[in-house]
């Protein structure tokens, strides 16, 4: 029996693969492919040996590695993690573990591959930027075209507004069902720039919904934030490089802060048709930030020309066209209380360990004694509002 339960169906909002490390290089323009990094996992708990193993192997886990994963059965999500996983970057073992997992359908993010196309750096080339972002886009789509239950992230950073717009045509044309936008200023942009118009337009058209994810913008505070005179404080990994303590306190600033800004720069009320979800940071924050603006649009609204046009106040704006994640540790039933039971979205984030080890669980828990109705919503129909070409089976179908 695969590890998620048949009495309903469960659409997974937070899945990765696991670049190896000639992930962006092999599939790069040619011209660009000597600038275009290695993919690293120096920041990561797994190790360089473990890496250069699987490369010694023609980047594949061997036979038996593969054959012991699948005698996991419905335990693979509580054992099989990170680079060792059963399909964390091999696309015919990625089937084997979803007919495992049992999941309708699964989002596939990058882990370890966005550094050059997410830099916040103003000094970093164009042409590098997209160029990176272009490799990663044909790969995820190469992984993920074979098995309509995978539905492949594309990426675009928003730096140059039309190479932005180029890049969104090549995703719809690869097929590609969410594009992951990074959580920043866009250059020395706001996202409701006038200039990211046709952007979010042709996004809405297309029913193509974008994400935010953790990793689009810095994961770690500036440094003075650390400077307490006292020794540096571990990340939860025991390592340095991941979220510390206060790092983790403040994560949903940026998310927060983008799409406040998408909300009282119009972008949602100019495109009602725009669909999006906040994935892999949290939703303790979500019913405040509804509360929050909802008072700032009914008091600034007197002297604020930009927002007299607004047809509907945010938490409707929101509620309606965006979902949220909550972390596995996370209250999700008292976020609901909080707000309503649109707002969120079922993940498991194999086959990253930060996924936990039984999400479904974790969530059922933190869901109880809430109706059947509020927990069809979290695992399946909420997803199906945002990513709505998530019903339809097959991906030529979808895609035409």
């Amino acid at each position: 029996m695969p590890y998620a339960p048949g009495h309903r169906a469960f659409y997974d909002a937070d899945s990765h693969i696991m670049e190896l490390p000639d992930f962006l290089k092999r599939y790069a323009d040619p011209n660009l492919r000597d600038e275009i990094p290695e993919v690293s996992y120096s920041a990561s708990i797994v190790t360089d040996e473990e890496v250069a193993v699987i490369m010694e192997q023609g980047g594949r886990h061997s036979p038996q590695h593969v054959a012991d994963q699948i005698a996991l059965g419905d335990s693979l999500i509580e054992k099989s993690k990170e680079i060792q996983a059963l399909g964390a970057f091999e696309p015919s073992d990625r089937t084997k573990a979803m007919d495992l997992l049992g999941f309708k359908k699964q989002l596939v993010f990058a882990t370890h591959s966005l550094r050059m196309p997410f830099s916040p750096s103003t000094k970093l080339e164009s042409r590098l930027r997209y160029g990176a972002t272009r490799a990663h886009n044909r790969h995820m789509a190469d992984f993920c075209h074979a098995d309509d239950r995978l539905m492949g992230v594309g990426v675009v950073p928003l730096d140059d507004p039309e190479l932005a717009l180029a890049e969104l045509d090549f995703i719809l044309a690869k097929g590609l069902e969410a594009v992951w936008i990074p959580h920043r200023p866009c250059g020395d942009r706001a996202p409701g720039h006038i200039d990211l118009d046709p952007f979010w337009a042709k996004l809405a058209e297309s029913g193509l919904p974008f994400v935010l994810h953790v990793g689009g913008a810095p994961l770690q505070l500036a440094k003075a934030w650390m400077n307490n005179g006292r020794p540096p404080t571990k990340d939860w990994l025991g390592g340095g490089e991941n979220l510390r303590t206060k790092d983790v306190a403040l994560l949903h600033e940026g998310p927060e802060q983008f799409l406040t800004m998408m909300v009282l720069d119009g972008v949602f009320h100019r495109n009602p048709g725009l669909r999006g979800a906040a994935v892999e940071l949290g939703a303790g924050w979500v019913p405040e930030m509804l509360r929050r603006l909802d008072w700032v649009v009914k008091h600034w609204s007197r002297n604020d020309a930009n927002l007299q046009g607004l047809s509907r106040i945010p938490s409707e704006q929101l509620t309606e066209q965006m979902a949220f994640t909550p972390f596995v540790f996370e209250e999700v039933g008292t976020f609901i209380d909080q707000s309503n039971p649109d707002l969120y979205l079922f993940s498991s984030d194999y086959p990253h360990i930060e996924g936990g080890r039984n999400p479904i669980g974790r969530f059922e828990s933190a869901l109880e004694g809430r109706s059947e109705a509020v927990k069809e919503k979290f695992y399946a129909e909420n997803f199906l509002r945002i990513f709505p070409k998530a019903r339809v089976h097959g991906k030529a179908e979808a895609v035409a």
